[in-house]
């Protein structure tokens, strides 16, 4: 571990991936400001600026960009009660209070800390882990691979709530996954005579158009309704001894919830959030301080934020699962690359893997020292007129993805995943399962082929197998757990209950 550790510093600390972590930290951030962007936005955005860097290069910036992006929208939630993120949301309800109270500063100073916190128990958590579950992962099959895919997208559809909603999206996705050239026969399928089709939809194209023209169409009503009048200095970001006091417990559990939440596929950031704030409310003395500018509502879900932005890297690099839409794209980008997910990239590439998480460290820090005394600057960001650059931002998207392959098709897939985005974002269905369900369709599609290549088109033979057995069999049991719950609540919701006459 000694070793692995020293291996990932020496390769983090050179001047080019320094470089591309403070720019991706510092983008990531500046993006995540923005009301209604976020990290998964600012990573679809700038993806092809990491086509031409080497691959440790461009995991170290993407990363930066991802948790960078994460402690942005707490920003604009204290200052304006405007999320920048959907995880960030949480933070609004004892964030803005204190703001209103004129603690705005104390309040952001305690996101910086809490962000710290949570990001170093997260990265802990995936250097003990890590390695661990990819030697377990070397011994899987075709039929387990698949049978850990199919779990991933259930406990995507069924975490989030709405079943019905999240089975379409992934079905959308696993649709989507299928374009392109069959890699078992070489034909060409569902390209309706598009040769730009041939190599499958752009990953690019899809995350740009559903999470960046999407969030800034969103993003543009409303987003000038609210100003920032408190001015913040650094006498107004200092905490009391009390506040110090306050926040360390809560830290403490955000962080340990926020830590094992981002390691399950389906759950992430969002309601490792919420859980940590829910935690809070349950264990406090008086409840009704919070919603009402109660510091702990604020170092609680920020630490659990993050420690589940860090451990969300757990699934994704040691068996290849993504367990959200960001790390689909965080998978994507490897595979851009020519590097391929799994129990073997720690052994294979092991300059990658520990590089990147040194630069987790690195990142943190740079988070932590810079963003406390940018903060000015970030508040004049949040006073620039959103008209002027959400057209900045969208001309951006369709020079990066026209620069990739020099292609105007290319443009108009994010034209059309763009307008698809925002209306699914009005029908009230959420683009993270398409995500998932496009990037993991074809390794899906493939583990499952072989597996039955093996079984001799037994489908009996995957069942019997104890571990693809017993994860197919979790997987229904979460399957028909959402249901039922679905269909309990459907049933309270039409139940008429009649009273006698004169009870009111």
């Amino acid at each position: 571990m000694f070793e692995n550790i020293l291996l990932g510093f020496s390769t983090a600390f050179t001047a080019t991936n320094l470089l591309y972590c403070f720019l991706g930290v510092f983008l990531g951030t500046f993006i995540g400001v923005l009301p209604g962007l976020g990290s998964l936005a600012a990573i679809s955005m700038l993806l092809p600026l990491t086509f031409y860097l080497e691959p440790t290069t461009a995991l170290i910036m993407l990363g930066g960009i991802y948790y960078g992006g994460e402690y942005g929208g707490s920003i604009a939630s204290i200052l304006l009660n405007l999320p920048g993120t959907p995880s960030a949301a949480v933070t609004c309800l004892d964030g803005n209070p204190m703001a209103k109270q004129g603690r705005a500063g104390v309040a952001l100073f305690i996101t910086a800390i809490a962000s710290f916190v949570g990001g170093s128990v997260g990265i802990i958590a995936l250097m003990a882990f890590g390695p661990a579950i990819a030697k377990v992962g070397l011994s899987f099959g075709p039929s387990d691979y698949f049978a850990l895919m199919l779990l991933g997208l259930v406990a995507t559809v069924t975490v989030g709530g709405q079943v019905r909603k999240g089975l379409i999206m992934v079905i959308l996705g696993l649709l989507l996954g299928t374009v392109g050239t069959d890699v078992t026969s070489g034909d060409f399928r569902y390209t309706f005579g598009f040769l730009e089709l041939r190599d499958g939809v752009s990953l690019v194209g899809m995350a740009m158009g559903l999470f960046g023209i999407a969030e800034v169409i969103n993003s543009i009503k409303g987003s000038n309704e609210r100003k920032v009048t408190e001015k913040i200095t650094a006498r107004s970001m200092m905490p009391t001894k009390e506040d110090m006091k306050k926040i360390i417990a809560p830290m403490a559990r955000g962080s340990s919830i926020g830590g094992f939440l981002g390691a399950l596929p389906g759950a992430g950031t969002v309601i490792a959030a919420f859980l940590a704030y829910a935690m809070e409310v349950r264990v406090a003395k008086d409840k009704t301080r919070f919603g009402n500018g109660a510091i702990e509502g604020v170092a609680a879900p920020e630490s659990a934020n993050n420690a589940a932005a860090q451990t969300a890297f757990i699934p994704t690099l040691t068996i290849g699962i993504p367990g959200s839409a960001t790390m689909s794209i965080m998978l994507g980008a490897l595979m851009i690359h020519g590097i391929t997910p799994g129990p073997l990239l720690i052994t294979d590439h092991p300059t990658i893997f520990w590089g990147l998480i040194a630069s987790f460290w690195i990142g943190n820090v740079f988070l932590l020292v810079l963003n406390i005394p940018l903060i000015g600057m970030w508040v004049r960001v949040l006073q620039f007129p959103y008209k002027y650059i959400y057209p900045v931002v969208i001309a951006l998207i369709c020079i990066g993805v026209f620069s990739m392959r020099t292609s105007v098709f290319d443009v108009c897939l994010v034209v059309i995943f763009g307008a698809l985005g925002y209306l699914l974002q009005r029908a009230g269905y959420q683009a993270a399962p398409l995500i998932l369900g496009f990037v993991l369709g074809p390794m899906l599609e493939e583990n499952l082929r072989r597996a039955m290549l093996m079984a001799r088109g037994d489908v009996f033979q995957l069942i019997a197998d104890p571990l693809t057995g017993s994860i197919l069999a979790l997987s229904a049991m979460m399957l028909i757990w959402a249901f039922a719950c679905g269909l309990k609540s459907l049933l309270n919701k039409r139940k008429i209950k009649i009273l006698p006459e004169g009870e009111a």
